[in-house]
């Protein structure tokens, strides 16, 4: 079996008001991550033993931030599991680590590139002060530009930058600017997330749509092509274990809130197993079984938010029909609004701002014929 491998870092400097994803605060004399880091080797042990993996294409350590690990933690870390990894080749073709500016100096990237890290996805999202303070941004915005020089340095052209639209005190003429000074470093990879309802720093929704759109255009003007809703690359610089969620890929997890899915291509079924959210006791997972129907909803819900669509292959193996015959009907309506590519596979780059709707009708759809099916 093939599957990548997602690890997820619970700890960060401190909360930042837009973040969605589990995180604690851990403070420099904090025995917490030596502590999580001996559980999680622990239990990424009894993981390769239960799962039949022989192929780890990717590797993503996320968070939380990976990097306030500091590099001899890091350093533990990448040994046990390229360890654990080891026997299987080839090795993987990415391993990716977030961090953020403050924590990744010299001393981290060193660390995390000898020990095998093939990209680095830095946290930026904005260099304005006013913006970052106003959401409680750990960090300097006066450090940025040194460490996104340090970045260029230790992974030309395999580093990504994160960016966000619609934070307090921001207008175009600041994430322009962001943009910019971001595009300066020529990293591979860019990111825009565009924060929205209560988040969106008072703006209404079509404020917030125009001032996303603007930084999308002005990303695309300084040589960057769009290839799924919120990710831009230079050539061959797509990430590509997020390629792997995108396309309903095999992937296991390990770490609190972590969640890994594993399907069977002869049933067209699969499970899903997910950690509590909880920094110090996360090891009884929850096990949900996926249907069918489910999984079907699920390929669509990931792969049309790729200019690409779903895989076609994958899916003509995994579901026994064509996705032309899965959902016909919505298919020929969005087509014929000009939202559609031409092999009716893929929302064009315009489509993809409907993408919501698109999947409602989809969804619709589904519901009605897939008992039929």
């Amino acid at each position: 079996m093939e599957a990548s491998l997602y690890i997820h870092v619970p700890f960060c400097a401190g909360k930042c008001d837009y973040c969605d994803f589990f995180s604690v605060p851990l403070k420099p004399s904090d025995g917490r991550a030596e502590s999580f880091m001996n559980t999680l080797l622990a239990e990424a042990e009894r993981l390769f033993k239960k799962y039949p993996v022989e192929n780890v294409p990717t590797v993503f350590i996320g968070g939380g931030t990976p990097s306030v690990l500091g590099p001899a933690l890091m350093r533990r870390l990448l040994k046990g599991i390229f360890r654990l990894i080891g026997r299987f080749s080839p090795p993987p073709i990415e391993v990716t680590v977030e961090a953020n500016p403050e924590s990744a100096d010299g001393a981290f990237l060193t660390a995390i590139r000898e020990e095998g890290v093939t990209r680095l996805s830095l946290g930026v999202q904005t260099f304005y002060s006013s913006s970052r303070n106003a959401v409680h941004r750990a960090g300097d915005a006066a450090i940025l530009s040194d460490r996104l020089a340090l970045a260029a340095a230790f992974f030309p052209g395999a580093f990504s930058v994160d960016l966000m639209s619609g934070l307090p005190l921001q207008n175009k003429s600041v994430l322009f600017d962001d943009i910019a000074r971001v595009a300066n470093y020529k990293p591979a990879h860019i990111s825009l997330y565009a924060l929205s309802g209560k988040k969106a720093a008072g703006l209404n929704r079509d404020e917030a749509d125009d001032l996303w759109l603007c930084g999308r255009d002005a990303i695309e003007k300084a040589g960057y092509s769009q290839y799924e809703v919120s990710n831009f690359c230079l050539t061959g610089g797509e990430c590509k274990h997020n390629i792997r969620y995108w396309q309903m890929q095999n992937w296991l997890a390990l770490g609190p809130s972590a969640s890994g899915t594993i399907i069977d291509d002869e049933t067209g079924t699969g499970f899903r197993f997910t950690y509590p959210p909880d920094a110090d006791n996360w090891l009884e997972s929850v096990i949900e079984r996926l249907d069918a129907l489910t999984l079907i909803k699920e390929t669509f819900l990931m792969g049309f938010r790729c200019l690409d669509g779903p895989d076609e292959g994958s899916f003509l193996l995994r579901f026994k029909s064509p996705i032309t015959e899965m959902i016909p009907k919505t298919l020929g309506e969005w087509q014929s609004l000009g939202l559609l590519s031409e092999n009716k596979r893929a929302l064009t780059k315009e489509g993809l701002l409907f993408l919501n709707p698109f999947l409602l009708d989809v969804f619709e759809e589904l519901d009605l014929s897939f008992p039929k099916c």
